[in-house]
């Protein structure tokens, strides 16, 4: 698939994990996007399929009788006589069970929505400091071609850089920024009299999940293409900073 939409959301809109403004965002995104519109339906497919498929195994009589036998349980289904297996090790053998899964899942549905949030801490601060006088560009240029290859052996990867000028987004210029003491490539863009800055860095071994918010009055967004990880953040609107993403993602 060539959208990266339909990578990062459609299974959370799919499973009505996005709120109302996201979800009616990327039903508007649908309506010119065939790969999202495909992935929408092949998981609405594959779901009404496994539905409707005959997966339950019956078991037979005898089976049913040995179970019952085992776990101490009448023709009803109800235990004929309290047992010590199942009054001293049965209820602490679920009760540990329900723990252990408790205990793995808790940090593989947090941990990406932590890292999200301190990635984001990290460099909405870099954005402000970024706008003290003599800190937004190390290669001042309008010109793509001047800003990517400065790049150029100052880091281990090269950035896509990209003039938006005729979309209302011109190319400011360029510098190296900090994550988690890690240099990063850093673009700036202007909308207006405003300062947007775009992060890019090659993708962690512990990756934050795709995400949107604001924090001190900075709206910010962070995506995942191929290897790279893309943070814009910005004082202009949402719509505005949302327009820019779009326009990153759709270039190749």
């Amino acid at each position: 698939m060539s959208c990266d939409l339909a990578q990062s959301t459609t299974h959370p809109y799919f499973d009505e994990e996005l709120d109302a403004v996201r979800a009616a965002e990327f039903e508007r995104h649908m309506e010119t996007c065939a790969d999202c519109r495909r992935s929408i339906e092949s998981l609405a497919s594959l779901r009404s399929s496994l539905r409707s498929a005959d997966l339950y195994e019956h078991a037979c009589g005898e089976l049913h009788d040995r179970v019952r036998a085992k776990l101490g349980l009448g023709e009803e289904g109800r235990l004929a006589t309290p047992s010590l297996w199942s009054k001293w090790l049965l209820a602490p053998a679920l009760a540990f069970a329900v723990l252990a899964l408790v205990a793995v899942s808790i940090p593989l549905l947090v941990q990406p929505r932590m890292q999200t949030q301190r990635v984001a801490s990290e460099l909405v601060d870099a954005h402000v400091r970024s706008l003290q006088p003599g800190h937004l560009a190390d290669v001042p240029s309008t010109d793509q071609h001047t800003v990517k290859p400065w790049f150029d052996g100052k880091l281990a990867f090269i950035p896509p850089v990209n003039d938006y000028a005729a979309q209302g987004f011109p190319l400011v210029g360029g510098r190296l920024d900090v994550l988690d003491g890690n240099p990063v490539a850093a673009l700036v863009y202007g909308r207006r009299k405003h300062v947007i800055n775009l992060f890019v860095w090659p993708e962690a071994s512990e990756a934050a999940a795709p995400g949107s918010g604001s924090r001190n009055g900075y709206n910010w967004i962070l995506w995942r293409k191929g290897e790279m990880r893309f943070f814009l953040v910005s004082d202009v609107a949402g719509d505005d900073l949302r327009e820019l993403a779009g326009l990153i993602q759709a270039k190749p």
